[in-house]
């Protein structure tokens, strides 16, 4: 069996879960396996959406002591769940969540482990991922040799597709409590604007946005594109008031949408390490000579506060149009 941690937001399965559990359905089915879809929670309605995208069976961890997430906890869960259904390999996506959680259970299963992986191969029942290293400048293809093999999704590099099945609900039995910690309180920040790591358009914006103020045009455009702004570590180190939730690059956010649209981001290696796997690059800067360009799909050398009002009203003419 391959199986599948699935996150729950607000009733529904998170779009990045969705893609490693079609991951693993395209996986599973030459190999003849099944496909198990994990969730864990004090209650997880909404789980059985899991069906309409390849889950064969849907496995559910529920207790009062799991309502407020546990990294071990969650862990205990998940290893747990693997050994009860003897599932040889472990996916979940690359979420803050996933991140933290997958290595833990990894470690508990005794398992090796491939993070933030963009691609996936299987061939008689041995996973092989393929992932970016040295800030993406290279990839790197890992094979295991632990009997458990256990690996994260980025977001957006994988299709939701769906693929109906009978989805049979059964209910684990849940860790004993006592966990060494547990979350008391998540403050929600953004008003409820998408999160960079699964939004299809990001307009970010850096040093050359000159001041936090100055971000208001990105917004506008990422408004009228049906996106979410983000920023370079530069934007959110210069004391501008832009939060590190904003912050695309290795030490921020890694991020893999359709469109990217830097914005006077100059293209430093940390900055690309975090959005070098977007699908369309298109990079605004006064400096024709921005490393940035190198890297783009689309370059326009202008001054970004002509260029972007400009894009957004042709976005809005577009719109309109439709």
């Amino acid at each position: 069996m391959i199986l599948v941690f699935c996150e729950l937001k607000d009733g529904s399965i998170r779009k990045p879960s969705l893609e490693a559990l079609s991951e693993a359905r395209r996986l599973a089915d030459p190999a003849g396996l099944q496909v198990g879809a994990l969730f864990v929670g004090s209650t997880c309605a909404g789980a059985e959406k899991a069906a309409q995208y390849g889950a064969d069976c849907i496995l559910k961890v529920e207790a009062p002591s799991l309502a407020a997430y546990s990294s071990d906890g969650y862990a205990q869960a998940i290893a747990d769940a693997v050994k009860a259904k003897g599932a040889s390999v472990l996916l979940g996506a690359a979420t803050s969540s996933g991140k933290d959680v997958l290595p833990r259970a990894a470690a508990r299963l005794d398992a090796g482990y491939a993070a933030d992986v963009t691609g996936l191969a299987m061939a008689g029942g041995r996973l092989t991922c393929v992932r970016p290293v040295y800030a993406g400048k290279a990839f790197a293809s890992t094979a295991f040799e632990s009997p458990i093999q256990v690996a994260t999704t980025r977001p957006n590099v994988f299709t939701a597709t769906e693929h109906p099945r009978l989805g049979t609900v059964e209910t684990l039995p849940a860790p004993a409590g006592g966990f060494l910690s547990v979350v008391k309180e998540i403050l929600a920040k953004g008003g409820g604007k998408q999160d960079l790591t699964e939004a299809d358009i990001i307009v970010s914006g850096g040093r050359g946005m000159k001041d936090g103020a100055n971000f208001q045009i990105l917004e506008e455009l990422a408004e009228a594109l049906g996106g979410v702004v983000g920023a370079s570590r530069a934007a959110v180190d210069a004391g501008w008031g832009i939060p590190h939730s904003m912050q695309v690059g290795q030490t921020g956010k890694v991020v893999s949408p359709t469109l990217y649209i830097a914005c006077g981001i100059s293209g430093a290696i940390q900055h690309v390490a975090g959005m070098s796997g977007s699908k369309v690059i298109v990079a605004i800067n006064k400096d024709p000579e921005a490393p940035i360009f190198k890297l783009a799909t689309y370059g326009i050398v202008g001054d970004l506060f002509e260029v972007v009002p400009e894009l957004t009203k042709a976005a809005r003419a577009m719109a309109i149009g439709k």
